[in-house]
Order: C-alpha cells, then sequence, then structure tokens
C-alpha cells in the first residue's frame, strides 16, 4: 500500500516537472537496470558509470532521487572530486623555467649538506666553474626545500684541530687472579700515535700527571687533551696540565662518542691484543702493551691514515718477502729482505 502511494505522489508531481528532466530520470534507471544485468558476481560501477552518473547530475540535480543502486552523497562526493580534478588540471603549468635534471638535483642537496655554512650563491659559484647552466634563484628554491641544518660536526672540530689535539683514556683489564689493573693510554690525533701506555692498580690525579709529563717532556705538549669525566683526573692532574699550557678538555657527560679516537684504539687494543691473552700482573701487561703499541705505531696500517702506519711505514718494491711475528705470533710484520 505504502508504494502504491509513493508511486501516486511520484505521478502527481511528474505532471509539474520539464519533460527533459523526466527523460534524464528515465536514463539514470535505465542505466542502473544495466549496470544490475551486467554478468558479474556482485554489481560494481566502472569509471564510466561514475562519469555518466555525475554528468547527469550535473545537468539535473533532481536525478538524484532516481539514483538507487549507490547512495545519492557518493553521486556528490563524485562530482566534487571531478571539479577539484578539473581545476587542477586546468591550473597546470604551462610555462616558466623549465625543472632541472634530478643528477644536478642531487648535487646541489649534496653540496648543501656536506658544506654547513655555505649558501645558494656559494653554490652557485661551484657549479658554474663545474659547466652547469643553472640561475641562483633555482637553486635557492631547492635548498629552502631541504631540513634546516645544524652547525659543524663533532669530528669536523676534531678534524681541523688534530695537529694540536691529544686524548686520554683508561684501559680496564682483569687478570688471572680476578684483580683489575688500570691501563692509561695517551694518543696524539696528529697521525694516530699512541703517545704513551702505563700501567697501575690505583689511578690518582698524581699518577696521573705525571703520566702526562712522561708523554709530552719539553715543548711536545699539544694546545688540547680531551678526556672524560672520570674522578681520577682530580684537581693535581688539571693543575699540572694547566702548567704545561694545555687546555683541558673534557667530553660532555655520557658522551664518549666526543673522544672517538682513543675510544677506537682502546678498542684495537682489546680486539688484537688482550681479548687473546691472559693477564697475570701488572709487569705482564706492560710487557704485552709495550709490545702492542710499537706494532700499533710502527708496522700496523690504518684507514685513517690512507693505509699508512702512524710512523709513515715505507714501501717496499724488491727483495724477498719475509715475516716478523709479534706476539708471539698473533700478528706478523711482513717485509722484504735488505730493508
Amino acid at each position: 500500500m505504502r508504494a502504491l502511494v509513493t508511486l501516486l505522489i511520484c505521478f502527481v508531481r511528474n505532471r509539474f516537472r520539464s519533460a527533459a528532466a523526466i527523460e534524464a530520470e528515465n536514463v539514470a534507471l535505465r542505466h542502473q537496470l544495466n549496470v544490475i544485468l551486467r554478468k558479474a558476481p556482485k554489481v560494481r560501477l566502472r569509471a564510466t558509470d561514475r562519469a555518466f552518473l555525475v554528468f547527469l547530475y550535473r545537468l539535473f540535480p533532481s536525478v538524484l532521487d532516481a539514483v538507487a543502486i549507490v547512495q545519492p552523497e557518493t553521486v556528490v562526493r563524485w562530482h566534487r572530486a571531478g571539479f577539484r580534478a578539473f581545476w587542477r588540471w586546468k591550473s597546470r603549468r604551462r610555462g616558466g623555467r623549465p625543472k632541472i635534471d634530478s643528477d644536478l638535483r642531487d648535487l646541489i642537496r649534496r653540496m648543501y649538506r656536506e658544506n654547513p655554512v655555505w649558501g645558494a650563491p656559494r653554490i652557485h659559484g661551484e657549479l658554474l666553474k663545474l659547466g652547469f647552466d643553472v640561475s641562483q634563484a633555482t637553486i635557492s628554491r631547492y635548498i629552502r626545500m631541504l631540513p634546516r641544518r645544524r652547525g659543524q660536526s663533532w669530528k669536523t672540530f676534531l678534524q681541523n684541530h688534530r695537529d694540536g689535539t691529544a686524548s686520554v683514556d683508561f684501559l680496564v683489564v682483569p687478570t688471572i687472579r680476578f684483580e683489575r689493573l688500570f691501563a692509561l693510554v695517551v694518543l696524539s690525533h696528529a697521525r694516530r700515535h699512541i703517545v704513551h701506555i702505563a700501567v697501575t692498580r690505583n689511578p690518582t690525579a698524581e699518577w696521573i700527571a705525571r703520566q702526562i709529563v712522561e708523554a709530552f717532556p719539553w715543548d711536545t705538549a699539544p694546545a688540547m687533551l680531551m678526556r672524560d669525566n672520570d674522578r681520577s683526573y682530580g684537581d693535581a692532574f688539571k693543575r699540572r696540565i694547566k702548567g704545561m699550557g694545555i687546555r683541558d678538555r673534557p667530553t660532555a657527560v655520557r658522551s664518549p662518542w666526543q673522544n672517538g679516537h682513543v675510544e677506537r684504539v682502546i678498542g684495537s687494543i682489546r680486539r688484537e691484543c688482550l681479548d687473546h691473552v691472559i693477564v697475570r700482573d701488572d709487569g705482564h701487561l706492560r710487557r704485552i702493551l709495550s709490545n702492542y703499541s710499537a706494532y700499533y705505531n710502527d708496522d700496523r696500517t690504518h684507514l685513517a691514515l690512507i693505509k699508512d702506519a702512524p710512523r709513515r711505514r715505507p714501501v717496499e718494491r724488491f727483495g724477498q718477502v719475509t715475516a716478523r711475528p709479534v706476539l708471539a705470533g698473533l700478528h706478523h710484520r711482513y717485509a722484504r729482505k735488505g730493508f
């Protein structure tokens, strides 16, 4: 009964509508019937179906009353999405300066990242010297989209001051009787040279200050000495290095990476030497570390020194290759006869 009343109301309303609107509603109903009659497991609307319904809605908004296979709000949403897509296409860039190649964009970003104090003028000058024809305004636009850079890194600071910088740190070594020995490692940053290694059972500020004097006699003291915040570096140590004209540069709390050079050396000593021996006492440890430091400074090649030793190991091209054992054969020094 309700359906008959609804049908009667629609018939009376159509008497006051235009013929074009009624024909559009009939077309919409026929198209929905065709969609339902397709041989498919379920009703699926194609892109053409959506475009057709949106077109009818644009011409006759009252056609929404005849849409049954989807919600009327869905058709309105399709219409709005098509409106946005149309104006994006209408507003597309048609002229202006052409985009630069991706390789050149990557080079601009690389220069910006690798040089913290460079701006667009400096990068533009470098690119001109490399034969790239690009404007400074283009460079400014690309680097403006990159994240803000920090200042120089700690690695850059150490690299710039390596000739006048040394660092110290302790290496804790257990003995066969489970006692603890402390080895003080003093490293020069210029050539990654182990300047001094000393062993003690009780590191005090006076003992550390005496080792610094032995490591840097006369006028060989560095400008800066980097260390951690261990309590062993007491007032006696600070007064002694101040009297020697050395600036005390303790690292930040819980920041061993700021003293990374000596930490790296201590790691090498552990992996390449102490992890393979059992230490009896402090005298035994002194002999082991003395032999290893001589091998480290004279024979061992370093990546940071372009595969050279801290004391500049010469290249040997002629003669028979021989091997000299170091630390009872744990390492070997290879050389040619006659050198």
